[in-house]
């Protein structure tokens, strides 16, 4: 038996005997656990999950062991992932500062920033936000105004950032600010942690349609920020932001592995609602059925995709152009099939919040809803596109054509025109 064998037998082995039978199965949004310091289960369950794992070092099974890592190799890594997978496992916890922080903090953080910051991220003590988005910068992530003014052995943050996912329950935020006003904009901005508990730091949900608030705007009002939580180089952190969204988009492209709504079987709902029976189905019915045979072969070969991108990673090949695709594939074919459910749902699908509706279908109504935030979070779907086409096919900008002056006719052009 090979090495790698031993190691998956011993992996399989204490994934039986550790993963609660409970927890093999496709989790809602409110059943996800976040870590942090303000950490909770909705079941026993849950907690003993999230301790095995943690104990383990498996949170972040790559990472060295002595930042609290599994320390694992790549391949083991696979391993792991894909006996998780193999068994329908859920993630014992979602954690922004591993999927995206920590991988950067890795690369470009001193070794006091990785002990300090890697460890809690490791023992799941510290929730995460990412404060890049901001308000009037539109899809211009480098259009941000928020200012970090060096006051010698701190910075003086003031501004503003939106679309913060769950500004209000995280402990600390890794933000983009402008540490040079005057340089050009890819050159003036530099990467910050912040603790969201810090005086003038003031965190306001945003209401959205799907009923929801993970949403938020946060203001910082003379915030200050100690100078050893600057990552990396003053000034450089436009190179860091790529790198973090690289790891977001990897992250946020394998996101609906283990979690509803991705693994909600559209099949079965398009039977439930639609049952063909043999010669009373309209053809708009059997239609319907066509496009969500479409629908599931077009995720299959996207589950085959994102296999083949793993084994090229692992295999060391760049594929932070195939992650891109892939975030811009999958939000379009979750949003897609929200919408063929609701054309096969009918008037059931208008419950939302009413009474006489199961909570099966209003909470299919809110989670069609929130699909089209899939679509924005992390890059929107028009800034994927952009992406894909600048940085991965190297295609060159058009820009509009400037438009031409206007003309003041002439005397014999209002004489020819009267003539014709």
């Amino acid at each position: 038996m090979s090495a790698m064998d031993a190691f998956r037998q011993e992996v399989r082995q204490w994934l039986e005997q550790n993963c609660p039978p409970s927890l093999r199965t496709p989790m809602r949004d409110d059943e996800m656990v976040w870590g942090g310091s303000q950490v909770s289960f909705s079941s026993e369950d849950q907690r003993l999950w999230f301790e095995c794992m943690r104990e383990r070092g498996w949170f972040a099974p790559s990472w060295p062991k002595a930042v609290g890592g599994g320390g694992l190799s790549a391949a083991e890594e696979a391993v792991l992932e894909k006996e998780m997978m193999r068994i329908g496992a859920r993630p014992p916890q979602i954690n922004l500062g591993i999927w995206m922080l920590g991988p950067v903090v890795l690369e470009y953080g001193t070794p006091e920033q990785q002990l300090r910051l890697l460890g809690p991220m490791c023992r799941g003590e510290i929730r995460w936000c990412q404060g890049f988005s901001e308000p009037n910068a539109g899809s211009d992530l480098a259009s941000i105004r928020t200012s970090a003014v060096d006051m010698g052995d701190h910075f003086l943050v003031n501004g503003a950032k939106i679309w913060t996912s769950y500004g209000d329950k995280s402990d600390w935020m890794y933000a983009l600010v402008r540490t040079a006003p005057d340089a050009p904009k890819h050159e003036g901005i530099s990467l910050l942690v912040l603790d969201m508990r810090s005086d003038g730091v003031t965190v306001a949900p945003i209401d959205l349609i799907s009923g929801k608030s993970t949403f938020c705007e946060v203001f910082f009002d003379n915030v200050n920020v100690p100078k050893e939580n600057l990552i990396g180089e003053r000034n450089a952190g436009w190179a860091q932001a790529k790198k973090l969204l690289q790891h977001e988009r990897s992250a946020m492209s394998k996101f609906g592995q283990f979690c509803l709504p991705t693994h909600f079987d559209l099949m079965a709902h398009i039977r439930d609602y639609l049952p063909l029976d043999g010669g009373a189905s309209t053809n708009a019915d059997i239609a319907l059925h066509q496009r969500a045979i479409a629908a599931q072969m077009e995720e299959d070969a996207y589950s085959l995709t994102v296999q083949r991108m793993g084994e090229e990673a692992r295999a060391g090949q760049n594929v932070s152009g195939t992650m891109a695709i892939m975030k811009l594939v999958h939000t379009e074919q979750e949003k897609n099939k929200f919408e063929l459910l609701l054309d096969a749902m009918g008037f059931r699908a208008l419950g939302m919040d009413m009474d006489g509706f199961p909570e099966r279908e209003r909470a299919l109504t809110k989670a069609w809803l929130n699909s089209f935030t899939q679509t924005i979070a992390g890059g929107s779907s028009e800034v994927q596109l952009n992406v894909i086409a600048k940085r991965i096919l190297g295609l060159p900008e058009l820009k509009p054509a400037a438009p031409k002056p206007k003309q003041t006719p002439t005397a014999a052009d209002i004489n020819a025109g009267g003539q014709q």
